[in-house]
């Protein structure tokens, strides 16, 4: 009985397979250690993947060097399969591509807000075939969470524009548009318009000299200007102002609130300001 169960376990294929178990077993241990010891939710993440990665990698390298001697033997059949697989696999093949520049290159790390091709989001998860966003956008104003995770595969990155937010620079410009009557002192408006967006730019000077700073170092970039401006046009209806202004990203929405309830006010106590809007006139 002794001697058929040593047998047993000197086949090559359960000692691979054996093996092969143990290392996984190990991974997952690592990755439960890591869930209980480390804190941070950043780095938890990482940590769980390069773990991850690290175990499938050790148990690939296992198997190659384990099953070498076989695969010499039959290298021309697996070559005419290989080719097939090549061809077959391709979109596998260019997400695993992808997956490589991403944590290479780094266009953009799990935090990130990107856009690309038509899905906006943040990036909560970067798998070896997939990168998991958080969209954002879309029926949603203002670039606000929609609640729906998007999935998108890795070859995106070689086929798509990929637009990120917040690396290196961590501010948009945004843009408020407010149309007057041609009756209307458009120039107080202005001033008006302006005394409520510099205090915003105020609070953020500190962060965003660092910010271009910083990317200035990776990037051939400059900003002479990141104070709030507005512009003036001469509409169909109106005169129309643009205060265009920095913001963070993620906070587009509450500071435009914030600015737009402050000069609706401002704008209400004056009898010389008055909003346009397209008007039409039924000629009988």
């Amino acid at each position: 009985m002794f001697e058929k169960l040593t047998s047993f376990f000197n086949i090559a294929p359960v000692q691979f397979l054996f093996t092969a178990l143990a290392i996984y077993l190990l991974g997952i241990l690592i990755i439960s250690l890591i869930n209980r010891q480390v804190k941070s939710l950043r780095r938890r993440h990482s940590a769980r993947k390069v773990t991850f990665y690290t175990t499938v990698l050790a148990i690939l390298v296992f198997s190659v060097v384990f099953w070498l001697e076989s695969v010499r033997s039959v290298a021309v059949v697996i070559s005419i399969v290989g080719a097939g697989l090549v061809v077959a696999l391709q979109e596998v093949i260019l997400c695993f591509a992808g997956w490589l520049l991403i944590i290479i290159k780094r266009p953009f790390t799990v935090g990130d807000r990107i856009e690309i091709g038509s899905v906006k989001g943040d990036v909560i998860d970067v798998r070896m075939f997939q990168t998991a966003l958080l969209e954002v956008g879309n029926w949603v104003g203002a670039e606000q969470s929609t609640g729906r995770v998007v999935h998108i595969p890795n070859s995106s990155v070689f086929k798509e524009r990929v637009f990120n937010y917040t690396k290196g620079f961590k501010f948009i410009w945004n843009e408020i548009k407010i149309t007057v009557t041609f009756e209307s002192n458009w120039q107080k408006a202005k001033e008006i318009i302006l005394r409520h967006a510099n205090p915003e730019i105020d609070k953020l000077k500190t962060k965003v000299q660092a910010s271009i700073k910083k990317m200035a170092q990776e990037y051939m970039i400059h900003y002479e200007k990141f104070t709030p401006i507005v512009y003036v046009n001469i509409s169909d209806y109106g005169i129309e102002l643009s205060l265009r202004y920095l913001t963070e990203v993620r906070e587009r929405r509450s500071t435009q609130d914030r600015i737009s309830g402050i000069i609706l006010e401002d704008f209400a106590r004056e009898e010389d300001i008055q909003f346009a809007y397209p008007t039409y006139r039924i000629v009988k």
